[in-house]
């Protein structure tokens, strides 16, 4: 019997054409039962498969190595998921949706760009713009958080209530690298209370031209003194472990951020301190001058480093591979993040942007990890992409600045906790911070004059008076005491928005109740003779500016401040505050002013200049730049052969306090 003979004995039907139908029916229903039933087993295996690959993507797993993180991860991304690690972008030209598509890396707030139309927006919308962005980037492919950086130079000055802190030009006059490391850490807390995890800061330019814009950002023309204020960086970060290798970025919590420190390399000395120019000097004088506070901060682990928009002996900075790779990443070891200016590589051209292409090669080349591109990031994606599908550029050189970018986001902690915690809101303008910001105005003020002699000194003030003059541009005006990069890009004028003291009324917080004291802007001399003053305060200085913006060839004190020192020291005995980045045209009127103070630009707690003017305080500052006779001088830095200053780099008469004097 044949064996289909005996199939059909075993189904007991016969070969007739109906039943042969209806038989061949049934086993093709059965055959698609079975198939069906295979292909969903086959389904649940993959689904089964990739859920194994899931819960063991080793990147995603904190008790792993970062690096074992970094390499897992990296394996996974395409070309153009690298690229969107390597870009920052401005918050006005970026949504969520476009963070998940391109994979961006970073998002930052460029001077002044704040969420929602009103300059008040409060700690919580903040936190509600960066979770926001968040979200983006976590619900991209491979889940990769971004940081948004800002510029938190003096404190959190962008923010509405935040503690403006004096810029670093006066707390370099403090020569008290543990009360900078306070302000870091009050810093840290107040730009992680608005959900940020990154500031632009501390910027470590010696400033070696007062006529430079942006010498109020440096702590002073001694290499030294720069060094010994990157101390501001543990505040910021953490104190580093004491096994954490030289050169690799930390950042120890959600109550601290990373920190940046730039500008790499010389941007303090331009040729006639002109913004963004050319640093004409040898290599050993720019080692020794301009790199001593990037030893500081990379061994006390600074996260990333910022490049300069200014060049070296005619090479732009954001194009000099031998600074940047040769030696900042091959002999100093650094390990974290190499970060572009805000459009530093368009700058790279002449006019900016004329050949895009170019400076994205030229950029990635000289070894850049990160770049701020704040609008036109998709033509930086298609021009990069471009070049390394090329071969312009090798995947080598692409890897090394995402796995930079990844390991500090590792490290910080983001792939665990990437969303801002609200409960730090409560840190943002908080009395202790109010408190450290006028314990720094206090010690950064420097005495240049008090009166006659030293056997007949106007200060301390005396409380108690009939009657005093207040007078000056500057006295009753917070933005002008805080200066460029507080709320604006150029900084403010007035007393709307800035949280704080002026020193107006801090002088009325201090006097004996009794004591009378008037305020006027500019008065004139009859004025200042009729009224029977016991003495004067006159607060004048610079309106406020930042970079190129506050080149000054001429650094005399803007009218009417030169007509207001006449008209009141002219005619009773004054002191007088000047409020400026940096010194300014003094020595004519010098000898009709009784008492000279340097306040620089204190911040909102001008209560800090009272506290010295009346003795509760001693004055301790010391200069941390020279103050010229006349602006010919110029260059003119302690050590040069034509030396002969007003008022020489670490002067600063003293007093003591008058509790001090009365127990003695």
């Amino acid at each position: 019997m044949h064996t289909i003979d005996i199939f059909f004995y075993v189904l007991g039907i016969n070969r007739n054409p109906l039943e042969l139908v209806a038989v061949f029916r049934w086993l093709h229903e059965m055959a698609k039962i079975r198939i069906a039933i295979i292909l969903l087993g086959l389904c649940l295996v993959c689904n089964l498969a990739g859920l194994a690959e899931a819960e063991y993507m080793k990147y995603k797993d904190p008790k792993l190595s970062i690096d074992a993180r970094v390499e897992d991860l990296i394996s996974r991304m395409t070309l153009e998921e690298k690229i969107g690690q390597m870009l920052q972008v401005e918050r006005k030209y970026v949504s969520a949706d476009d963070i998940k598509k391109y994979s961006i890396g970073s998002v930052m707030s460029e001077a002044g760009s704040i969420p929602g139309p009103s300059r008040l927006a409060s700690a919580q919308t903040w936190i509600d713009m960066v979770n926001e962005f968040q979200k983006g980037a976590v619900s991209s492919r491979l889940g990769i958080p971004m940081f948004y950086g800002i510029d938190a130079v003096h404190g959190h000055s962008t923010v509405y209530k935040a503690t403006v802190f004096p810029h670093n030009i006066g707390l370099g006059a403090t020569r008290d690298p543990e009360l900078i490391k306070r302000i870091g850490a009050a810093t840290a807390l107040e730009v992680r209370a608005t959900g940020i995890q990154y500031t632009y800061a501390p910027c470590i330019a010696v400033c070696r031209d007062p006529r430079w814009g942006r010498c109020y950002e440096s702590y002073g023309e001694d290499p030294a003194l720069v060094q010994s204020m990157t101390e501001i960086i543990p505040g910021l970060q953490g104190d580093i472990p004491a096994d954490l290798p030289n050169g690799v970025p930390f950042m120890a919590g959600n109550e601290k951020v990373i920190g940046s420190a730039k500008h790499y390399v010389g941007d303090g000395g331009t040729i006639n301190g002109i913004d963004e120019y050319n640093t004409v000097i040898d290599r050993e004088g720019l080692f020794r001058i301009h790199m001593p506070g990037y030893f500081a901060a990379i061994s006390k682990g600074v996260a990333t480093i910022m490049v300069s928009y200014s060049s070296w002996n005619g090479v732009k900075m954001h194009a000099n591979r031998e600074l940047i790779t040769g030696f900042l990443k091959n002999t100093l070891h650094f390990k974290g993040v190499v970060i572009s200016d805000f459009e530093g590589i368009d700058r790279i051209t002449t006019p900016p942007h004329a050949n895009f292409t170019y400076s994205v090669e030229a950029g990635v080349s000289a070894g850049i990890d990160m770049f701020m591109v704040p609008q036109f990031y998709k033509e930086f994606i298609d021009d990069l992409t471009k070049l390394v599908t090329k071969k312009f550029i090798p995947m080598s050189r692409i890897d090394d600045a995402a796995k930079r970018i990844l390991w500090v986001k590792f490290m910080m902690g983001l792939f665990e906790n990437p969303f801002a915690d609200y409960s730090l809101v409560r840190y943002l303008g908080i009395q202790e911070h109010r408190e450290l910001a006028r314990e720094a105005v206090r010690k950064s003020l420097v005495l240049l004059k008090n009166g006659e002699s030293v056997e007949k000194p106007l200060l301390p003030l005396r409380r108690k008076a009939s009657k005093i003059l207040v007078a000056g541009s500057h006295a009753d005006n917070l933005g002008y005491q805080c200066g460029g990069w507080t709320i604006e890009w150029q900084g403010i004028s007035g007393n709307d928005i800035l949280k704080g003291t002026t020193i107006l009324n801090a002088i009325r917080n201090t006097v004996d109740p009794e004591t009378i004291v008037t305020y006027k802007e500019n008065p004139d001399a009859e004025y200042v003779e009729s009224n029977g003053f016991s003495y004067a305060i006159v607060v004048v200085g610079e309106h406020p500016y930042a970079e190129m913006h506050g080149d000054n060839k001429n650094l005399t004190i803007p009218d009417p401040g030169p007509e207001t020192i006449t008209n009141v020291c002219g005619a009773i005995k004054c002191v007088v505050v000047v409020i400026s980045g940096r010194p300014v045209v003094i020595e004519p009127y010098l000898h009709i002013i009784d008492a000279l103070v340097a306040a620089w630009l204190p911040g909102s707690e001008g209560q800090g200049v009272a506290d010295v003017l009346y003795g509760d305080y001693g004055f301790t500052g010391k200069l941390p730049r020279t103050w010229f006779k006349t602006v010919d001088q110029l260059p003119m830095n302690v050590g040069d052969p034509h030396y002969d200053p007003l008022f020489p780099f670490g002067f600063g008469l003293s007093t003591e306090p008058i509790k001090a004097i009365y127990s003695a």
